[in-house]
Formats: structure tokens, sequence, C-alpha cells
């Protein structure tokens, strides 16, 4: 075929000869153009024209890899398979003629770990690359390491619609230019109708979606995060004509939302439609401001997608679809104040998603952890490790971190491990397409109505007209090919397949009635649906920070047999002995994961068990278990007082400190207790003793006496428990005292409470000598009409005794 045809007169070609210049030196380029620039479809044809080998044009997803070489065919007049061909899972269409090649990234990594030089490919296009999926930066990364090595005389172009360019350029080398290639952008009015209160962003979409059509001519472009909220927003479009647009979609119905119609239109999309696809006709962009992106949720252990504000590139994205061919309106369902928070662009999916995937072609790749390659964003460790220990308990790596042969057969399915492997030993167990079956609706779960696993299996069966219904068998029939050796011995159970993928999903009810679940991997996870049964496969679950427990969106019925079976690394018998409701809780329990499957009590726990639970009770409830004796409590209120005045070597003796210390004073103790009981036999008095500081403790009834004898030949107890201490005294007793009496080497004067001698407060003092001056008198001849019994000397240092 003639790849000199005319190329339609798009912004690229204004710099299609720098391009290529660029490609035969140095080799690399990155061009930047914005959405409908040309540079998915007229660029390769452009490549393909230059050079003499195939072009692979690498593409995130399945939809965009057929829609561009549809458009690339029809500009040369011919059916795709010809010259331009594409290959998505599941589909290709290619000939021996075929120079330009279309595929989705994750294709093209699997091709390369099978021939990394790519033999016959003269260059590749890695398109949208701002788009920063896991597949696409993997990809860059390989075919980086491919042109270091084995072909440096590999062509690569990397294409972006947004300028954040810088590292991607130093990637490719230090003579790599970027390009930009200016789209002539017609101005687009920005009008914020954010939703009313209470309003859900359904209902908002499809209210601003009329005002769009009554306020513009043309076509309505709607971003929606996903295929629920698009069936949701048809609903509340009646009688319109409303065209979905996403990845689960048939080609067909595809490409009908991808041609122009007869009148106006409302395409609704996924983020499929931001820059990889042109949508003809649109005037009016309706911005819902969600996208669907998937999360590792590293604390519950759970993956998900979870739906999330868009980034500020992705709306500017979104909007410049409304002036692509004349002046266009974005509405923009979100309150104006709110934008300038948006995060400048979308985070990497490397950061924030499961990277079992990865971990597993890096090791088909020949570097586990990938240090020595050379990445965008390289991927975090803890996130890369723990997608290495799921493949090695796959069996899919050995102890050492390498691919093995059962790795390999997982690697070349083309789904994530967990599925792989459900499919493989799936068939071994119940046969080849039963396996399959489950698999394939594993893969997609959109597919289910309900949460009946086995229910939504069985309506895929009997629906001969749906799509998705087409779709799956058509997966199942790939799936099934791979394992057709493995005929399956057993009654076809979909639970097994279920827990085989996800053995840390399954689930046991919490009690009975129950609609909670706790699953093996220990998050607790609630079921919509009405079902008696004790044990779940669970296929699905969502996961919602705001949420208590996760939402079981998919599950099959199990049993314990079933999931012993197919969990058999999760099963454990423990000796527990711990402190649970208040008390010791020592038991042998039989565990699947986080699942108690059987527990009984132990007679004779182990000593050092026993003492680590009674020390966890103590610091968990506090001194408050043991029984503090009066005498116990006054020394340690003494101590207290010598730390508090004269420090070093005197301990600290508050609650904090005693229970870091608790194996220094209690220690002894606590080898013979055995439950929270013996805690209140303890002898408190003896246990603070031990915290006496030695020799400094032969002076502790000196410098802190728990008695003081005063002038009457009485010995009166000390109280310790205020700052400073404090001794009750009748006046009399006192007489003889010239002044206050001192503790602590005569550091710290007593605070004395003088009491009548009916034992009533009369005067505090710490000055007595103050006291017998100035306050002493008018107490003498208030007291001594009261008292008239007891001596009241006019001079009151002297004796009682003496006077």
């Amino acid at each position: 075929m003639d790849l000199s045809v005319d190329l339609p007169e798009l912004p690229v070609r204004a710099v299609l000869g720098e391009v290529l210049a660029a490609l035969a030196e140095p080799g690399a380029a990155v061009l930047v153009a914005a959405p409908g620039a040309g540079k998915t479809t007229v660029v390769p044809l452009a490549m393909a024209a230059g050079m003499s080998g195939r072009i692979v044009v690498a593409e995130p997803r399945r939809l965009a890899a057929r829609a561009a070489a549809a458009r690339m065919a029809e500009l040369l007049g011919e059916p795709v398979g010809a010259t331009v061909g594409y290959a998505v899972r599941g589909d290709r269409r290619v000939s021996k003629a075929t120079r330009i090649e279309v595929v989705t990234s994750g294709l093209l990594v699997r091709r390369l770990q099978s021939d990394p030089e790519l033999s016959g490919t003269d260059a590749v296009l890695l398109d949208e690359c701002h788009e920063r999926h896991l597949d696409a930066d993997l990809l860059l990364t390989l075919l980086l390491d491919v042109r270091a090595g084995l072909r440096p005389d590999l062509r690569l172009l990397a294409t972006s619609a947004t300028v954040a360019t810088d590292r991607l350029a130093a990637l490719l080398g230090e003579a790599t230019p970027v390009l930009r290639a200016d789209v002539r952008a017609y101005p687009v009015e920005v009008t914020y109708t954010p939703p009313a209160r209470t309003e859900r962003i359904e209902g908002c979409v499809a209210r601003t979606v009329h005002r769009a059509l009554s306020e513009t001519d043309g076509d309505v472009l709607v971003f929606l995060p996903g295929v629920a909220e698009i069936h949701r927003v048809t609903a509340l479009l009646g009688g319109l004509t409303v065209l979905p647009l996403h990845g689960r979609l048939p080609a067909a119905r595809q490409d009908a939302a991808l041609r122009p119609g007869a009148g106006p239109r409302v395409v609704l999309a996924t983020a499929v439609a931001e820059s990889s696809l042109t949508v003809p006709g649109v005037r009016a962009v309706v911005d819902a401001g969600l996208a669907r992106v998937a999360r590792m949720d590293h604390r519950r252990g759970l993956t998900g997608l979870i739906t999330t504000r868009v980034s500020a590139a992705v709306a500017e994205q979104r909007a410049g679809r409304a002036g692509r061919q004349a002046p266009g309106r974005v509405y923009r369902c979100w309150p104006e104040h709110e934008h300038a928070t948006l995060p400048r662009y979308p985070e990497p999916e490397i950061r924030t998603t499961d990277l079992t995937r990865l971990a597993l072609e890096l090791a088909c790749w020949g570097t586990p952890d990938g240090a020595s390659l050379a990445w965008w964003d390289p991927p975090p460790a803890g996130p890369l490790a723990a997608g290495r220990e799921v493949l090695t308990a796959l069996g899919a790596l050995d102890p050492a971190g390498k691919i093995t042969e059962r790795g390999r057969r997982i690697a070349g399915v083309g789904l994530h491990p967990r599925l792989a492997r459900a499919l493989l030993d799936g068939a071994d167990a119940i046969g080849a397409r039963p396996a399959a079956e489950v698999v394939a609706l594993l893969d997609d779960d959109t597919l289910a109505t309900g949460t009946d696993l086995e229910a939504a299996v069985r309506r895929l069966r009997a629906d001969d007209h749906s799509d998705a219904a087409r779709r799956w068998r058509r997966e199942v029939r790939r799936l099934s090919a791979l394992v057709a050796d493995r005929p399956g011995t057993e009654r076809p159970d979909p639970a097994l397949v279920v827990a085989l993928a996800h053995p840390e999903r399954l689930a046991r009810r919490r009690a009975t009635g129950s609609r909670v679940y706790l699953m093996a991997g220990g998050t607790a996870a609630e079921t919509d649906a009405s079902t008696d049964a004790e044990w779940l496969a669970v296929a699905s679950v969502d996961r919602d920070p705001a949420r208590v427990h996760g939402k079981i969106r998919l599950a099959a019925r199990a049993d314990r047999q079933l999931a012993q079976r197919a969990a058999p690394a999760l099963l454990s018998t423990a000796d527990e002995v711990l402190w649970a409701d208040g008390d010791i809780l020592a038991r042998r329990v039989d565990r699947l994961g986080a699942i108690v499957l059987h527990e009984r009590q132990l007679t004779q726990p182990d000593r050092a068990d026993l003492h680590r639970a009674l020390l966890a009770g103590l610091r968990r409830e506090g001194l408050g278990l043991l029984r503090w004796t009066t005498s116990a409590t006054r020394l340690r209120q003494r101590l207290a007082f010598l730390h508090r005045t004269l420090g070093p070597p005197w301990p600290p003796v508050d609650d904090q400190t005693l229970l870091e210390t608790l194996d220094t004073w209690l220690g002894p103790d606590l080898a013979t207790a055995r439950r929270r009981a013996d805690l209140q036999r303890i002898a408190t008095h003896d246990a603070i003793s031990r915290l006496r500081p030695w020799p400094a403790a032969t002076r502790l009834d000196e410098l802190a006496p728990d008695r003081l004898t005063v002038p009457s030949g009485a010995h009166l107890r000390i109280d310790y428990s205020t700052n400073p201490p404090i001794l009750p005294i009748k006046v009399q007793e006192a007489f003889g005292w010239t002044n206050t009496p001192t503790i602590a080497d005569g550091q710290v004067p007593l605070l004395l409470h003088l009491l009548s001698p009916a034992g009533r407060p009369v005067a505090v003092t710490s000055d007595l000598e103050s006291f017998w001056q100035n306050g002493y008198p008018q107490v003498r001849t208030e007291l001594r009409g009261r008292y008239p019994k007891h001596p009241w000397p006019i001079d009151p240092t002297t004796p009682a005794n003496k006077q």
C-alpha cells in the first residue's frame, strides 16, 4: 500500500519533519500535542512512510487501540487488518501486509517478554504517556532497557497531551528533543454547576445536560467516573439520544459514539474519551469532576477502584473537548472555589496500586527488584516487596525471588497473577471451562448483577443476546484454550475458584443472623443480600475509608472444608495467652488467617506468655489492678516526695514510670501470678520497696520520716499526698517549737495544719515563728474560753510539760 497518501490537515503536520528527523538521529523524541492534534493517527502513518519495518503504537486502553487503527485504515481507504491492524487481549486483526500495529501497553509488555528484540519492529510510539498507567510506565522502562542493550537502533517516540515532559525527555536521553504541535483552540466558556444540597452527582449531571442542550448547538460529551454512573444518568435522560462510551462495550457500540450523528446526541463517557479518542460534533462538555482509579489499601489488604476528584490537568483536557471545532462550553459539576484545590496532575498508578503483576513482569525480565532499570517513577519498595510475597505464595517465584516455570505460565495467561493461579489450579480441580467461566467473571465483575456469583454465572450462560454475555463467552473461550489439557476430576464449585484467586477473602459470618463477615485477611465486610451462608468466598469487595466495614459486591457460598482446602497456607494452630475482657485468656486456637476455627482452654500456659499477658493487662488497665494498702501508698508518696525534692538516686514513682518499669519492681510477684485475682494478692508495699535506692535507702526515715515526734511526745503521721507535705497537729502539741519543723535535710518546711483540742482547724502555716507572734494571741483568746481546762500559755514556745 502506498503510504504517501495525503494526510489530513491537522496541527501535528507542522512538526512531522522535526519528528522524523529526531527519530533518525538521536532516535528518540517527545511530542507534546493536545487531544485532536493528530499525534495518534497522522504521526504513525508518516513514520511508516519513512521506515521499512513495522511501527508499533502502544495505547493505554483497548478502546483507544481499536479506534486508532480504524481511523488510520480509513485514511488509507483500507479495511483494518491490512496496512494498519491492531492487537488487544482476545482480539487481533493483522496480516503479513500490516506495517502499523496498534496494541495495548500491557500486550506489548507480554510481547517484549517473549521477544525482547521486537524483531521486525523499527519504532515504537508510546501514546498518551501523561496518563501514567502502570502498564505504560513499565513498558517505557523495559523499552529503555532494550534500547540500551539489545536494540540501540530501536526508535522511540513518546507522546503526551501535557507539557510536564522534562523527566520523560531525560529518560529517553540527554539529546532527546521535546517537540510541540500547537493546536488551534477555540474559546471555551467555563460554567460551574455544583450539586444542590443532598443532590446526587447523577442528578446534577442530568440537570446540567438539559441546560447544555438548551444553551448550545451540537453534541454534549459527558464525563462520568464509571459504568454504573453511566447507567444511572442514562435512566435520568429519557427521551434524548444517549450513547455510552466505555471500554467494556462491544466494538460496534463504541464505534457508534465515535461517528457523527444526525441530531444532537449525549455521549456518556468514562476517562477513555479524555485524550485518546475523538468524539465528533461536540460543542459542550459536562464534567462530573470524578474519576475511578485503582488504589491499594495496605492497612486492610484490599485492592479496588475508588472514586476520586480529577486533577486540574485532566479537567483542562476534558474542557478542551468542547473547543475542537468551534467555540464551546464546559459545565463543571463542582463549586468554583474548589477548582483551585484540585491536584495539578494525576497520581501515577505505580505509586498507588497493587504491584503484584508488576513484580511478576520484573521477575520474568530477570530484575526482580527493578533496581537496575530506568523509571519515570520507581516502584515503592514496600508494595513491590508485598507483591513478591504474593508471587512466592503462588509458586510463581522461588525463595530466591527468581521466576519459576509455574510463574512463567501464570504470566502467560495475561491476567492478574491471582486470577491466573485460579485458572490453572481451578481447571485441575473442576475442569477447564467451569474454571474459565468463573475467572472471566472475576476479571470483569461488572458483568454480574447482584452479589451471588453462582447466579451470575448461570445468567450469563443462559443469555444469548446481550453484549456483556457475548464478551464473557469470548473470554471464556480464550481462557479455556489455555488450560484445555486439564479435564478436572470434581463437581464444579465456583467458590473453589474464587478462593484460589483470593484466599485471604474467604469469610465467615461473625455471628448468627449477622450480615457482617470476617475475612481471613482480617478485614470485616458486610453484605446487603440476605443469606444464611456461614462461609463465603468473596470475589469483590469495595472499601470506603468512611465506612467501618467493607461492602461485599460479589461472592459465592462456601464452607469450612473448602476454605481449609483452598487456603492451606493460612491454616495455623497457636497457643494464645493474652489479656482480654479484663483477665487472662489462655487458649489453643486453630485459625484460617484471622478467622477462628476452633479454640480450647489451656490448662498449663507457658509462664513467659503469662508474664507478657499480665504486663499487657497492667499497662492497658492501669495500676488499679493491684491492691494498694495504706502502707504501700504512703511509701510510694514518700519516695515521690524525695524524687521531687532531691532528685536522683531517688526514683520517680508516677504511674507512667511504674508501668514502664513493671519488671523492675513487680517482676518477682508476677512470676507466680496466673490471673487477675492473683494481682490483688501481691504485697504492693514489698514490691514498691524494691525501688528504694541503696545505700541512700538507709536514710529514708531520716529524710522523709513516716511520723514526727512532737514536743508533747506524740508521734504524728506526716501526710505526703500533697506538696508540700502536711503535719496535722493540735496547737497544744506544738507548744515548745520555736520554728517550723523541716524534712529532707532541712530543705522543706512542713505545712502545719493547727487544730483545736477537738481536732477542728484553727490555722495553717509554714512559718510557725510568725504565727506564734502574730496569729497565736487571737487564737488563744478565742480558744481559752471554749476549752478552759487546756493550757493556753502566753509564751507558746515553752513546752507544755514545763508550764
